[in-house]
């Protein structure tokens, strides 16, 4: 290939990432896959990166145990590399190698044709990984990620209904599911309102600022919700103000 393209694991989930057919929805950092892909009819690949192939990529891409199989998982496994090499190995262990072309901006085998990857071996999950409710806006491959995870949303959403209502409950964090107490410990970003029961905002750092894509995404949903969820008599307040 010449001079190498890509001087990071990042760099080269980017360069992937960017040539994805609309039919390829792009999970970064989700259910320990650098990038787990999904189309639009459910199909899931699992996609390990690395700038040589080698052992780590190889078992983070096979998975833990001989039993792995049976667990939450995606219907095809790869692992992502600048060149290509050992794809008799790859075979071997049911995964694809996906490699970059000369060029470093297109990759081999090419997702554009819709079906090419129903060839590859399939890995029969019990069930698929369960995506995020948004897609993550976090860096692929990068070290020491920054994740979307299901505790980071329901977070976004406690954030989103304090800057709607300007007060939370223990009942929204029900709700969510998450557990209250780190957010009113002395350090924590709540702090008691003026009427007991409800919680108000401190000035400390949100996690909204770690994901200013999907934040505006989660502010637009509980707004909606909130909209939904008003008495009809509040609705004709608010349309009148």
């Amino acid at each position: 290939m010449g001079a190498k393209p890509f001087a990071t694991e990042a760099d080269l989930c980017a360069a992937f990432i960017a040539q994805l057919p609309p039919l390829w929805t792009a999970y970064a950092e989700t259910a320990g896959w650098d990038i787990l892909l999904a189309a639009g009819d459910g199909t899931q690949i699992g996609v390990q990166a690395k700038l040589r192939l080698n052992a780590k990529v190889l078992d983070q891409a096979v998975g833990e145990g001989w039993e792995c199989w049976r667990e939450d998982g995606p219907d095809f496994r790869a692992v992502l590399v600048p060149e290509h090499g050992h794809e008799s190995l790859c075979r071997a262990l049911g995964l694809v190698l996906i490699h970059a072309r000369g060029d470093g901006r297109s990759f081999e085998p090419n997702l554009r044709f819709d079906h090419g990857y129903r060839s590859w071996h399939f890995w029969n999950p019990t069930r698929r990984h369960k995506l995020p409710a948004f897609v993550p806006d976090v860096v692929a491959g990068a070290s020491g990620p920054v994740q979307l995870t299901r505790w980071k949303v329901a977070a976004l959403r406690i954030f989103a209904r304090l800057e709607i209502r300007g007060e939370v409950t223990r009942a929204d964090f029900k709700e969510l599911g998450i557990d209250i107490r780190r957010w009113i410990a002395p350090q924590g970003w709540l702090r008691p309102g003026a009427v007991p029961g409800q919680f108000v905002a401190t000035p400390r750092l949100s996690v909204a600022a770690q994901h200013p894509e999907v934040w505006p995404q989660v502010l637009a949903d509980e707004r909606k919700n909130a909209a939904a969820a008003a008495p009809r008599g509040d609705l004709l307040t608010a349309a009148a103000a």
